[in-house]
């Protein structure tokens, strides 16, 4: 992914996302299937975390390891042995329970005691030599926050000048949803096991992941077998919506787009959406707005068609265009009501933001050829609900939207859900913390109309116009970093992205 720190993951990484609750029971069947224990399977956990510990951190000699009561401690023992075994000093603290450790973690602590292995008291003094911490206290199951004596751990490490590597997830993190319901531990790296989780993607994720790496434990094969509702989405699969033009093709074949809004004072939100669906490959764009609008986007971006929105020049449009875009600067007035109004009356492609999200809350209907675009105070309006419970569980909000007002939903934020009727989901891998100003989604909104009216099917125009925004705003921070990035700087960046059959060969 694309952190604040624009690290990224490696390309081994899968587009292939398990929910958690259903890889947790799916383990022990992929086990058995290949002839294998789970603690076998924690053996190979463990060599990989191992593996990836000395080629990140060659220099580190004394590891601290933190072992919860669970599986996931179980994957600690394991790379302690290991660590022990090649020379490297290794302190390890245990958190006490009453209840037996499960018998695969209990196999590798047996192991670890077999080899000489200390275990000390999780609130054991830590030396100050530690250059390396592993954190295996917490693993998938979580569900509420950190009891005390796992929470003073993460509160340590986090404070500790060593760098840490995370086994399947950071401890505190929710596996399915991504929230943090207490202390979380702040990974530098992250290695998760067998498949990836949901919460490893969206949410808090990016805060405290860092670094992800997979491994699939020799399951492959089986995994390759089973498909997932959930996918990965970034930017080395936008060729697939990004065909390479015909050397033939006219304005025509690219499609017609109407975008409509742009109220008293918010000019430049439909501006930058029909700059941004010409950016994205539309061959036509026409903006309906106020009149006092017209000639000011003219002036700035001549390629787009203005003119005053009025019921009729609103008629002739949706009777020429082959998608609609409705809301960038839309406001809520009698004007923006009444031009919504009309659209709805619209039966090719379109998409609803801003403004029209807040007057569909209030006169909710279901279609299916409309994507929207919330974010998650939008999406808060849309379901009468919070915005804490939007951030609780995206994944489920984005299903609870699609039941609502069917099509395809996107919902905006750190880890952008896209979810269609159908069942199907995506997670946007793309994006960075720069994104967070002013029109950015209004540049959305154009791209992903542009999309429309170049014929692509609602939840593709969608999931590609998600990447493309956000590839092209991490072109833009590698450059120049975060802080300051503009909606409209992302039209330089944006040419490229959706030409990736030029980008590819400018890179080989």
């Amino acid at each position: 992914m694309t952190d604040h720190t624009l690290t990224r993951i490696p390309q081994s990484i899968p587009h292939s996302i398990w929910p958690a609750d259903e890889l947790r029971r799916a383990e022990k069947t992929a086990a058995e299937r290949l002839g294998l224990s789970l603690y076998q399977l924690m053996q190979r956990a463990g060599q990989a975390a191992f593996d990836l510990a000395r080629a990140t951190y060659p220099d580190a000699r004394h590891w601290l390891i933190l072992c919860g009561h669970g599986n996931n401690g179980g994957d600690g023992y394991v790379v302690a042995h290991l660590a022990q075994a090649a020379g490297l000093r290794v302190t390890l603290l245990a958190q006490a329970s009453d209840k037996a450790l499960p018998e695969e973690a209990s196999a590798a602590r047996d192991a670890w005691l077999a080899a000489d292995g200390g275990i000390h008291p999780a609130d054991t003094l830590w030396p100050q030599d530690v250059d390396l911490i592993i954190d295996g206290l917490l693993g998938t199951g979580l569900q509420s926050a950190p009891r005390e004596s796992v929470a003073m751990q993460i509160e340590r490490a986090n404070r500790f000048p060593a760098p840490i590597i995370a086994l399947d997830i950071p401890s505190g993190l929710n596996a399915q949803t991504g929230t943090t319901p207490g202390l979380v531990i702040h990974a530098a790296h992250t290695i998760t096991f067998i498949a990836l989780k949901p919460g490893l993607l969206t949410g808090k994720a990016r805060d405290v992941v860092g670094q992800l790496h997979h491994h699939a434990l020799g399951l492959e094969g089986w995994l390759a077998e089973h498909e997932t509702g959930i996918q990965r989405l970034d930017a080395s699969q936008l060729a697939q919506w990004f065909a390479p033009r015909r050397p033939t093709s006219h304005k025509g074949d690219h499609g017609r787009l109407v975008v409509v809004g742009g109220d008293h004072g918010t000019a430049g939100a439909i501006r930058m959406a029909g700059e941004a669906a010409l950016r994205a490959g539309a061959g036509l764009v026409k903006v309906l707005t106020r009149v006092e609008n017209v000639a000011p986007i003219l002036t700035a971006r001549p390629e787009l068609m203005a003119y005053e929105l009025t019921p009729q020049s609103l008629a002739e449009s949706l009777q020429w265009a082959d998608a609609v875009v409705i809301g960038p600067g839309l406001g809520q007035t009698g004007w923006g009501q009444q031009a919504l109004r009309d659209v709805s009356n619209f039966r090719k492609p379109a998409l609803w933001d801003a403004d029209a999200l807040n007057l569909l809350a209030i006169n909710a209907d279901k279609r299916h050829n409309r994507v929207i675009t919330p974010h998650p105070g939008e999406a808060a309006r849309l379901l009468d609900c919070t915005i804490a419970e939007i951030e609780n569980d995206r994944l489920l909000s984005a299903q609870r939207l699609v039941q609502r007002y069917g099509g395809v939903v996107v919902l905006k934020g750190a880890g952008t859900i896209v979810a269609a009727e159908s069942g199907v989901m995506s997670i946007i891998d793309a994006g960075n913390a720069g994104m967070a100003s002013g029109g950015m989604g209004d540049v959305l909104s154009g791209i992903i109309g542009a999309l429309l009216g170049q014929a692509l099917s609602p939840y593709d125009a969608a999931c590609a116009g998600c990447i493309a925004h956000g590839a092209a705003a991490d072109e833009l921070a590698a450059r120049y970093g975060t802080r300051g990035m503009l909606a409209t700087d992302l039209f330089s960046t944006l040419r490229r992205v959706v030409n990736p059959d030029v980008i590819d060969v400018n890179h080989d």
